[in-house]
């Protein structure tokens, strides 16, 4: 008898077995890719075998790894599938030990038709963390190791999805119409949590954040107010402490070596048709950081669950982009059958990837058509224009001569033949992992109203930084920390508010309404959103170019000089041949003279010139 008993103990336990993980959590009807690989995780579940019974869905073939406790499955769908549940069973010796019910919902109308960032955009860049605390409550949550510590700079400040979602307004109203957050994904990390790129489980936004159905309800707000969601993604490493990390499915998951190896952040090997394979090896293979495992995209199941992850966030929160961390450190073929696999599902989307490089030549190389040396296609539409950025930090604060000052500007945009699309190119003067714009400016005024203008009316999507448009200052010599402040009011006790007009110094509130001003002409304004760029060699520290359609033409004159400067036109005829007014954007006044223009010192005019 008592044999008997142990017997049914046993058997009721290999029922009970549990499934502690299935990725992704569930798919949809209705995709263009028939095929989903699901990775089910529980101990010994390679042991079983996986049965399933559903209308429309094929159990196509089972993967075992070197790892008992981890399970692939391919499924194919059919077009005919309707959405709903259905449980996957896992037999031994005949008999059932687990089940787990799957979930095909259906998918949301007009999906793969959604339009991306563009052009007509301008993106506004935040840590959630550091933008504002709406929710108190998750700044710390019980099985997260890192605690909330608002007096360390590097450390977990509260700023969530709840905190952001409060400002939308402030955003929109500042003239804004896309957001791109540092990521939102569980960092399960002791330290240095905040940033969000040591990921520690695909699938979950951080507690400390919200939670998914959080994230899923901002970007349905978030597009109420008309404002498009840019999620940043990490394929290049996970985080130390990432869930699988204690029991990998197989040890070629992440590069391995005999002891501690670091990239050389060497991207531009990848680009070299000279460079050894040594280099491109340590650059590619090599960890970001020690908390910062370098995952293998050359081991098909791992590259197919990072596909398949872009396009659930995508479906799931309906996002409107991708932004793509360390763009060059991933295995270069897996990344661009990554971004094919997103834009096929997808044709209407956009993805901009990080290429920290300071020459076009390099940074072009992955923007999708480019002619390479290689052959290779990357089939990702926008770049960061690094380039760009690197000009823009001298290019206002240096004396005008043959290659200094505003010629820098010139000479990077004379190498757009390099893109194949460089209206797709991101613009921008600082980020999260550069100084502070308005510190590099020489905490000028002038200066920063330049680059701004300048940022506003070149091609390409700009972007601006949180803060910019309150002249947060900050230096990365002295930490991260110091260049990702908390944005003052974002906090419930803060000394200021400067999410309203009352809690801004005057000197904010002119760079506040400059910017507004800009942004909000500039999303109306054909030419400067889509339309095309000529420009004439910057003399005399004055820096001319135009952008034009068949119906509209904006003038946009740079003085660099600390005096006032008086521009005979009579070199610009090509473009101006016809217009005989103009309407000044930042003034508003009309200027009935268009022979010989006056630009103050160290300013920039905006013209939209009229016949």
């Amino acid at each position: 008898m008592a044999a008997l008993c142990l017997l049914l103990l046993f058997s009721l336990a290999l029922t009970a077995q549990p499934i502690e993980r299935v990725d992704p959590p569930n798919w949809w009807t209705g995709m263009k890719n028939p095929d989903l690989q699901l990775m089910v995780y529980a101990k010994n579940i390679s042991l079983t075998k996986a049965n399933l019974n559903y209308d429309g869905v094929e159990l196509k073939q089972t993967i075992p790894v070197e790892n008992p406790d981890y399970l692939f499955l391919n499924l194919s769908i059919s077009e005919k599938t309707k959405p709903g549940k259905f449980p996957i069973t896992f037999s031994k010796d005949g008999k059932v030990v687990a089940t787990y019910e799957y979930e095909l919902k259906h998918r949301n109308e007009g999906s793969a038709e959604r339009r991306g960032f563009s052009s007509s955009d301008a993106i506004y860049m935040l840590m959630p963390d550091r933008f504002s605390n709406g929710d108190p409550a998750n700044d710390n949550a019980p099985d997260m190791k890192e605690k909330a510590d608002r007096s360390n700079p590097n450390g977990r400040h509260g700023g969530d999805i709840a905190g952001v979602q409060k400002h939308l307004d402030y955003i929109s109203n500042l003239g804004i119409n896309a957001i791109w957050m540092t990521p939102l994904l569980e960092n399960n990390q002791q330290a240095y949590s905040y940033h969000g790129y040591a990921i520690t489980d695909f699938y979950r936004i951080d507690p400390r954040f919200g939670s998914n159905n959080d994230y899923a309800e901002f970007v349905y707000f978030s597009h109420q107010k008309g404002l498009r969601i840019i999620q940043d993604m990490i394929f290049n490493h996970c985080g130390s402490e990432c869930w699988w990390m204690k029991n990998l499915p197989s040890p070629d998951w992440i590069h391995q070596f005999p002891e501690f190896t670091r990239s050389n952040y060497r991207a531009s090997a990848v680009v070299d048709p000279h460079a050894s394979s040594f280099d491109k090896i340590k650059m590619q293979n090599g960890w970001f950081d020690n908390s910062m495992p370098d995952l293998n995209q050359q081991n098909p199941l791992l590259a197919n669950y990072l596909i398949q992850n872009s396009i659930w966030w995508v479906e799931f929160a309906g996002l409107d982009g991708i932004r793509m961390d360390t763009y060059p450190y991933p295995d270069k073929d897996f990344m661009a059958e990554w971004a094919k696999r997103v834009m096929t599902e997808y044709p209407n989307f956009n993805i901009v990837g990080e290429a920290w490089l300071p020459k076009a030549s390099f940074v072009s190389y992955y923007q999708r058509n480019a002619k390479t040396f290689d052959g290779f296609n990357s089939n990702l539409p926008a770049v960061f224009d690094f380039p760009l950025y690197y000009a823009i930090s001298k290019a206002f604060t240096e004396k005008d001569t043959w290659d200094n000052g505003l010629v820098k500007l010139y000479d990077v945009l004379s190498e757009d033949f390099l893109y194949p699309n460089s209206e797709n190119n991101v613009v921008f003067a600082d980020n999260h992992d550069l100084e502070r714009c308005y510190h590099v400016l020489g905490e000028n005024m002038n200066n920063f109203k330049m680059a701004m203008a300048f940022m506003l009316t070149t091609r390409g999507i700009p972007m601006i930084y949180y803060g910019t448009e309150l002249l947060m200052n900050g230096q990365k010599n002295i930490s991260d920390g110091n260049v990702r402040k908390d944005f003052p009011g974002g906090w419930l006790g803060d000394d200021t508010n400067a999410f309203v007009k009352e809690g801004r110094t005057p000197q904010q509130n002119e760079a506040f309404d400059y910017l507004q001003k800009l942004l909000k002409w500039r999303h109306f304004d054909e030419a400067v959103c889509r339309g095309k760029l000529k420009h004439f060699i910057p003399e005399d520290g004055i820096y001319v170019y135009f952008r034009y359609t068949d119906k509209e033409t904006v003038m946009v004159l740079l003085n660099n000089n600390n005096e006032t400067k008086t521009v005979n036109t009579g070199r610009f005829a090509e473009c101006m041949n016809d217009f005989t007014t103009a309407k000044d954007v930042i003034s508003g006044f009309t200027v009935m003279d268009l022979d010989n223009l006056k630009v103050p010192a160290k300013s920039a005019m905006i013209l939209e010139l009229m016949k």
